[in-house]
């Protein structure tokens, strides 16, 4: 009866065992198959296989020493076959599982913050590495899970060796143990570089702020050196509109001021963003030379300015005539700006006579008033200058009465104007030593080929010297015509035909 209960024991403990093995095996399976898909796993098992691969080409290698020649060549094609999947697995070429896998890059590290403009960057910067962070974070957990779910597969593994203690199953439960072992020491690895990765990310982050916080510093105190330096250009044109009535001098003064508010602007930005001023010398005086060459017109023009501005040769308002390519014009300063001076072309003289052209905008380089000849009609407040009018008699006409009335025409004509050419002209010789200072009209007589001829000369308007020609030129003529013995010469031509040369000619026809 003992031997049938044990025997009946023993029946069901394997019926049991069989069940517990079936139950494990499906476990097991639904596992293996959600793992066969896990990313790390997949990388582990490439791994291993291009490990084994190369042990392989290395095996057949040795072997194909010792093969005869149809052996060899047998060998030789299963190397190649090998060689082609050792390619295809290339990414896996690496001595060691735990670093392939889960050592963290390098941090990125950001270059000297030293301008403003890059403090934008440098948030991007410190917003990427934290990004960086929290995906090593989460490349570790995904790690440490599929480690849970691995060693879940090993002890179902183990169960079943343990109850089936087969070939099979011991060898699948040495290979699931390598494999925790591995997955075990890599998540260590991992674990140490994050506290690593993790103090590098917050130095790096710590070092790229305290630069933030610098160049923040350093931006506010050159802004508000600029609105300082701008506030005192504004009070500079305040003071400058109060006490100077002029208003040529008042934008001249304005242009000078903005010239120096510019410049002390750009040296506040060299001087707070450039820290080695001596290279930036050292450049600059190359540089300098190079563009004085190549930018020669440009430079002069921009000295120019300087001499024209500081030497009060011209100043906007100002009539000037400029020659240039056998031209003359003539116009007032409207701008005078770094490059150029902007000239409005008027009527004038000239445009009557030569150009027949007028209202144009004239643009004069700078750098003409070193070169070229212009000439200024209103300098220094002078608002008259010297006009002449010529009119020729016939050699009967009484000349004496005619230089009379012409007298008395010019002289009550430019009375207003040969006043303002006194006052002038006596604020204007306490600069230059003019020796003749008279402005009253001038008369002069000259015998001419066909005729005698009057030239009077009188101070008239700078800017409207037309008019009061024409005027003058309208008096003198209602003048002469009230009197028979004042002719005014012109060029004639006298045709004489003899009477009996025509008679002769008529009787020919």
């Amino acid at each position: 009866m003992k031997k049938i209960f044990l025997i009946l024991f023993l029946f069901f403990s394997i019926l049991l065992a069989q069940e517990n093995i079936q139950h494990l095996d499906q476990k097991l399976d639904e596992l293996h198959n959600s793992l066969s898909y896990n990313t790390w796993v997949v990388k582990y098992n490439n791994f291993n296989i291009y490990k084994k691969t190369q042990d392989e080409i290395l095996s057949l290698e040795k072997e194909s020493l010792k093969a005869n020649e149809r052996n060899k060549n047998i060998i030789e094609r299963q190397i190649l076959i090998l060689k082609e999947r050792l390619g295809l697995l290339s990414e896996y070429k690496s001595t060691n599982f735990t670093k392939m896998v889960l050592a963290p890059e390098e941090v990125e590290k950001m270059e000297k913050i030293t301008n403003p403009l890059a403090i934008v960057s440098a948030y991007s910067h410190i917003k990427k590495i934290r990004r960086d962070k929290e995906e090593y974070i989460n490349l570790l957990n995904s790690f440490k899970q599929t480690l849970q779910e691995l060693e879940k597969e090993n002890i179902l593994i183990a169960e079943i060796a343990k109850l089936d203690p087969t070939k099979e199953h011991n060898e699948h439960l040495k290979n699931s143990n390598q494999m925790v072992k591995d997955f075990t020491q890599t998540l260590r690895f991992g674990e140490i570089s994050y506290s690593v990765y993790e103090k590098k990310i917050q130095e790096e982050i710590d070092r790229t702020t305290a630069s933030i916080k610098i160049q923040g510093v350093r931006a506010f105190n050159i802004v508000l050196a600029i609105i300082i330096v701008i506030a005192m250009a504004f009070l500079l044109k305040f003071i400058a509109r109060k006490y100077i009535g002029d208003n040529d001098r008042f934008y001249t003064a304005n242009k000078i001021i903005n010239f120096i508010n510019i410049n002390v602007i750009v040296l506040i930005l060299l001087f707070g963003y450039i820290e080695n001023i001596s290279y930036l010398v050292t450049v600059l005086g190359f540089a300098s030379a190079g563009l004085a060459i190549a930018m020669k017109d440009m430079f002069m023009s921009m000295l120019g300015w300087c001499v024209i501005v500081f030497g009060g040769s011209f100043r906007v308002g100002d009539r000037v005539k400029v020659f240039q390519n056998n031209t003359h014009y003539i116009g007032d300063i409207i701008d005078i700006s770094f490059l150029r001076i902007t000239l409005y072309e008027d009527i004038s003289l000239l445009t009557y006579t030569d150009n027949r052209r007028a209202g144009r905008i004239i643009f004069i380089p700078n750098n003409f008033i070193f070169t070229n000849l212009i000439s200024n009609y209103t300098h220094h407040g002078m608002k008259t200058i010297w006009d002449g009018l010529d009119i020729t008699l016939t050699f009967d006409s009484n000349h004496q009465k005619a230089l009379e009335i012409v007298e008395e025409i010019v002289v009550k004509a430019s009375k207003g104007y040969t006043k303002i050419a006194k006052e002038s002209m006596n604020k204007l010789r306490n600069e230059y030593s003019i020796r003749n200072p008279k402005v009253e009209p001038r008369l002069f007589t000259f015998l001419e080929g066909y005729g005698i001829r009057i030239s009077v000369w009188y101070m008239t308007n700078s800017y409207a010297a037309l008019v009061l020609r024409s005027n003058i030129s309208k008096e003198i003529i209602n003048e002469f015509n009230k009197y028979d013995d004042i002719k005014i010469a012109y060029p004639s031509q006298n045709l004489y035909m003899a009477k009996h040369k025509f008679i002769e000619d008529k009787e020919d026809i």
